[in-house]
């Protein structure tokens, strides 16, 4: 193998890697029922049940799942990116 296959071998491997750790930060967080939140989105919340980070200790960009029941008392979920600020600091 030539220096340049290896070189060529070795870009790709680090792209397929990059393009596999992309897809998995863009997945949701649990369930594939879960409402995707766009900015503009009007959402039909009663009360907010529980509002999870994927990150308990992040400081940055997070995906956010928000479980709350609508007006007509149904269980709904959206997700969306949040900024975490709870492993910013050191203590």
């Amino acid at each position: 193998m030539t220096i340049k296959n290896l070189a060529s071998a070795a870009l790709f491997a680090v792209l397929g890697l990059g393009a596999v750790a992309a897809q998995a930060s863009s997945t949701s967080m649990n369930d594939a029922s879960v409402m995707q939140y766009r900015y503009g989105d009007h959402l039909d919340i009663q009360k907010v049940l529980s509002v999870k980070n994927d990150q308990h200790h992040a400081c940055g960009v997070v995906n956010t799942r928000m479980d709350y029941l609508d007006s007509q008392g149904k269980p709904q979920s959206v997700e969306y990116r949040s900024y975490a600020t709870s492993g910013c600091h050191d203590n």
